[in-house]
């Protein structure tokens, strides 16, 4: 039912439903049906009701007992705040919008070229390794990394010493085990271990691949699709070899 409000002394009425979208009091479903206009229009509809029934209350206000400016000025800012937080959402969505345009750009221009991305696998074949890395968030002063095979068997452990903190690639190393023999071809693993300060410390460790494609991930943000079948998002690259 739609019930009325009388105001001033020559008999204006104003619809309940006029005050409520002032004072935000609305019905649920005038809530619903305002969520699927955007956050500027529902602030402009808004501001313009208010104005129209603040005309109409000062037109037929009792000069006896007039309206309190302070309220009405209280409101108004309200408003306002309203209107701002309309636009504001607006100009944010837009930007969020041009980066995720940008981000997607930008993984396109990975395609073809090899990245250290999280991951704990190098591939040997024919005497020569895949490139792979350590992500390290501290400096360490004695970097060992540890190869195992297959079958979890340690071959060889890599000692690259001291290394500051950031990103430490290995392009290079020959695969051989600790008697100096070539390593069969095949798939190994690495793990890095460090001294900090003294104490033992582990690092995340990072695999070499190469970029084939660009999808979606279920985020919305681009990813990284790698030759050895991981996909990473664009963040994720730790370095471009």
């Amino acid at each position: 039912m739609t019930t009325s409000t009388t105001i001033g002394s020559n008999g204006t009425t104003v619809s309940q439903t006029l005050l409520d979208t002032m004072n935000g009091t609305s019905s649920s479903s005038s809530a619903s049906s305002s969520t699927s206009k955007t956050g500027a229009q529902s602030a402009s509809d808004l501001q313009n009701t208010f104005l129209t029934l603040l005309v109409t209350q000062l037109k037929n206000q009792d000069p006896t007992n007039p309206a309190d400016s302070s309220q009405m000025t209280s409101q108004l800012a309200q408003i306002n705040t309203v209107t701002g937080i309309g636009q504001l959402n607006t100009s944010l969505t837009s930007l969020a919008t041009q980066l995720s345009a940008g981000q997607s750009t930008q993984a396109a221009l990975l395609i073809g070229s090899t990245v250290l991305a999280p991951g704990s696998d190098v591939s040997v074949s024919k005497g020569t390794a895949s490139s792979f890395g350590v992500q390290l968030a501290n400096d360490v002063s004695d970097l060992n990394l540890v190869v195992k095979n297959s079958s979890g068997q340690i071959v060889n452990t890599i000692k690259l010493g001291a290394q500051s903190a950031g990103v430490v690639p290995v392009t290079n190393w020959t695969p051989t085990d600790t008697n100096g023999a070539t390593l069969p071809d095949g798939s190994y693993t690495i793990t890095a271990q460090g001294t900090i300060n003294g104490a033992a410390a582990t690092a995340p460790t990072l695999s070499a691949s190469q970029v084939q494609s660009v999808v979606q991930q279920t985020d919305g943000t681009p990813g990284l699709k790698l030759a050895n079948g991981k996909t990473v998002g664009l963040t994720s690259v730790a370095s471009i070899l």
